[in-house]
């Protein structure tokens, strides 16, 4: 059976792997986040894994953010390479794969160390082995790098897996600081890719004439700097080393935004939405180099600037663009999903005031809290059709 007839023949659901991964990874954000803010109450138990703090930061990553970078990666690189897209049973257990880690994340405590490890680390390992065979041999080197970063996040799940199990007694906070920063280099790449894109497309359609400006050599030099804070928070963290990186990492993403003409897309919530999630990239960055550097500034500042912020808030742009454009629907947002926006953006502002305010904290974590999860449960109910639903234009996918 050729791929097109193939994925025609199974439920909408498991056409493209958009569509599972989004669904069900931001219903997933929602939900933690709910969780995590009654366990930190005291309303609920925390799993009896490494400590809660640690629980919840590896669930936002290895949960949510990896189900998010499955679901783009593996639509967006049939397209960019022709090959076919994973679809149908292989989609089906690869979904399940990720179901599994959740479950035993949750149930850590009650299983043995070594069956969590190998049940959630398997995940990522095999959406890189996806990636990597859908990119292979189709003369685009640039997309090997991608499924690179995705294997090395993999790796630092299993970092992070190894102290649970006793090997080390550092691995866990450098795990988890360094999937941070790979996951926000991903952004740093593919966001160098499709915001300009979106944006000079925008600009077509809308008959705005501006010039949406790239350079190569400040592409290489957001990217390059994005993968140096990666082994520079892995061998000198929260040092002058790691501070100057970042900060070079905030100006060379800085300058790059400059180019693409932000200010001129405030008419579009699906292209400023892309431009937002970016800004914070910047934020993150200039607070991570600004604490590092020695003013101050509590490390989680930075840290909640590049994962509520950043990640929250570029993710929402995707998401929320993908799941239209991949549906065959017309790029205008459902009624009500701007305010998904709002919320994801409020949430992170208060994530990370309640760093620096620390007098108030509680109220700004706790509002910044249900804001966050608020946003995602917004996409969830406004998107949950558009993707279980086939095609509006008879395509499959």
């Amino acid at each position: 059976m050729e791929p097109d007839a193939a994925a025609a023949a199974t439920h909408p659901f498991l056409g493209r792997a958009f569509r599972p991964f989004f669904l069900l990874g931001c219903a997933y954000a929602a939900l933690l986040v709910l969780l995590w803010t009654a366990m930190w109450r005291g309303a609920l138990p925390s799993p009896a894994w490494l400590t809660p703090p640690w629980w919840h930061a590896h669930e936002m990553l290895f949960g949510f953010v990896a189900a998010a970078i499955a679901g783009f990666l593996l639509t967006a690189a049939p397209v960019w390479t022709g090959r076919p897209a994973l679809s149908g049973a292989p989609l089906a257990a690869l979904v399940a794969l990720w179901a599994a880690g959740r479950a035993v994340m949750f149930a850590a405590g009650s299983l043995p160390p070594a069956v969590v490890a190998i049940v959630d680390g398997a995940f990522l390992p095999a959406v890189a082995l996806v990636a990597t065979r859908t990119v292979w041999r189709t003369g685009q080197p640039r997309n090997y790098g991608i499924a690179a970063l995705v294997a090395l996040l993999a790796a630092t799940n299993l970092f992070v897996h190894a102290q649970a199990l006793g090997l080390s007694h550092i691995a866990a906070a450098r795990g988890l600081r360094c999937a941070i920063d790979l996951a926000v280099a991903l952004i740093v790449v593919i966001g160098g890719r499709i915001t300009p894109a979106f944006t000079n497309n925008a600009f077509l359609r809308a008959g705005i004439e501006a010039n949406v400006r790239s350079w190569r050599w400040l592409d290489r030099a957001a990217v390059a700097s994005a993968a140096l804070l990666v082994l520079a928070d892995l061998v000198a963290p929260r040092t002058f080393v790691s501070g100057g990186v970042a900060a070079v990492a905030a100006l060379a993403v800085a300058a790059r935004l400059a180019g693409w003409q932000s200010l001129r897309t405030w008419r579009d919530p699906l292209v400023w939405s892309l431009h937002a999630g970016m800004a914070w990239v910047v934020v993150g960055y200039a607070i991570v180099a600004l604490g590092d550097l020695g003013a101050g500034i509590a490390p989680n500042a930075g840290v909640h600037a590049l994962t509520a912020g950043a990640m929250g808030a570029m993710i929402m742009a995707v998401v929320t663009r993908v799941s239209l454009g991949h549906t065959g629907r017309p790029l205008v947002l459902p009624d009500g999903v701007v305010s998904a926006y709002g919320l994801v953006h409020a949430g992170a502002v208060l994530r990370v005031g309640a760093a620096v305010l620390t007098g108030a904290a509680s109220v700004l974590l706790l509002v910044g809290g249900l804001a966050w999860a608020a946003a995602f449960a917004v996409f969830v109910a406004k998107y949950a059709a558009i993707l279980v639903s086939p095609r509006a234009d008879g395509k499959p996918g």
